[in-house]
Formats: structure tokens, sequence, C-alpha cells
């Protein structure tokens, strides 16, 4: 039976999330222990908890401006939003997420870990959840759908010349190519690839990163006062 004791935390985590890294182990054991009983992982995922989920979120944050509001949308097990958190103080995160026992999960962790993130219960495409969240620097989603939907989802919530990090797989150029037309409707300008944690990764992190043309309407979104 796997368990937290029997996956082992690679040597690595600690050069990705530096001086927070006693932190991420504490949410990799959460997810290890809980994440197949409340629906979260797969049974196969708990292995590669490490490899394909915390490290291959915690990688994106290099992507991020100092100090900027993020909205992650569809958050689920909290990929990548909380392992960005972890790795980025600095940030403003909001985690996005419909399903009410996700936002349980999401709501524990966030207490547990005594972090200083958001958790809203919601859709990006519900009208009440654009009025609260609009105008964030970056929107994040990890594994939520096609970009043309996506895009059509999450660039609302971006302000102006922000911008959405869609965390792909092999697809992403095919997605990038195909969903080009769907995405400038949207207002989505300068669609392109960037793979994060190259020579650190065995399996670097590609990142759809789409910008928010400028002048289309949108409010910046306040930073939440941390004291």
């Amino acid at each position: 039976m796997v368990s937290r004791e029997t996956v082992p935390v690679p040597e690595l985590a600690a050069r990705v999330f530096g001086d927070r890294f006693d932190l991420a182990v504490r949410f990799a054991d959460l997810l290890i222990e809980h994440g197949v009983e409340r629906g979260l992982i797969g049974p196969r995922e708990v292995e590669r908890v490490w490899d394909r989920h915390m490290l291959n979120s915690a990688v994106v944050a290099d992507l991020l401006p100092p100090s900027v509001s993020v909205v992650d949308v569809g958050s689920g097990a909290g990929l990548p939003g909380l392992p960005m958190a972890i790795a980025r103080p600095d940030v403003s995160i909001t985690l996005l997420e419909p399903m009410a026992r996700r936002v349980a999960w999401l709501t524990e962790v966030v207490e547990e870990l005594d972090l200083d993130v958001e958790v809203v219960r919601g859709r990006a495409e519900e009208k009440a959840v654009r009025e609260q969240l609009a105008g964030a620097d970056v929107v994040t989603a990890r594994a939520v759908a096609p970009l043309a939907k996506l895009a059509g989802w999450c660039l609302p919530l971006v302000r102006p010349e922000g911008q959405l990090l869609a965390l792909k797989g092999s697809s992403a150029a095919e997605e990038l190519e195909r969903d080009a037309q769907a995405v400038a409707a949207v207002g989505g300008v300068n669609g392109r690839i960037v793979v994060c944690g190259e020579g650190v990764l065995e399996v670097p992190t590609t990142v759809v990163v789409v910008d928010r043309a400028p002048g289309r309407d949108g409010k910046r979104r306040r930073r939440k006062d941390r004291g």
C-alpha cells in the first residue's frame, strides 16, 4: 500500500521550494494521505505526486512577475495554485473551484498550512465570479478544458495586458494553432508555448501563454492587505 512514508521526496524539491520546502512536504503528504479517498487524484497518481503534480506546478511560478494577483481556475486539488503559492509567497493567489467537496478540501489545506490564499466557489464563466475576480494580473489553469473554451472562460478575468497561463501536455502546439481564432475572438493575443523546469524536471512543464489585448474592458483587482 502506498503511503506518505513510501513516497520519496525528490532532492530537487528543496531547490524548487527553497525555505518553504517544509510547507511543500506537508501539502504533498496531505495529497498522498487523502487525495484518492476524496476524489482529488487517481490511485496511480499517488506515487507521482511530486514529479507530476507538486514540481510540475511549482516551476510555473517562475513565469510570475513579483507581487502579482493570480486566479487559479478549476483548482481541484489545488494544482497548480497551491504549489505556486508555497513557492511564491509574494504572489496573491485565489483558488476558484465549482465543486463543494473540493472547495472544502482547499479551505482545509489553506488553513492547515496557514497560507495567505483565498478560496472561492464558482465557475469562471459565471457573472458573479467575473464581477468578483475580474482584473487579475494572471489566470492559471491545469487540465481544465481545450484552449478555445479555456480562453473564453478565463480571459475575461484577466486585466488588459495580463496573461493566461494554461498548463498543457503534448497537444499544446496543436491546440494553439487549432484554437487561434477562438482565442483572438475573446481578446487573446501573442499566443506562445513556454517550457518551465528545463534542466530541473525530467519532464518539463509545457505552458501555453496568452496575453490579453490592451484596451479591453476590465478592472485591476486590488491585492489583499497582507498586514
